[in-house]
């Protein structure tokens, strides 16, 4: 007959090994949200220099088209 028993590919029974394990998984999630909050941040900074440059370069044009020469 089989054996039907679960196989888990981590398993332990070492409590400081799963309380180290569980840190340094929570450090990662930490990180990985802190790097997706950067991205996030980066690119509105991004949009809103771009924006401005557009707006600058719109005002310029319609003030140039008052000038005389």
């Amino acid at each position: 007959m089989r054996d039907h028993r679960h196989e888990y590919i981590y398993d332990s029974t070492d409590p400081k090994a799963n309380e180290g394990l569980g840190t340094v998984m929570g450090a990662l999630i930490i990180f990985v949200g802190f790097l997706a909050v950067l991205q996030v941040v980066l690119d509105t900074v991004a949009v809103w220099y771009r924006d401005t440059m557009v707006w600058l370069n719109d005002t310029a044009s319609y003030l140039a088209g008052f000038w005389p020469f």
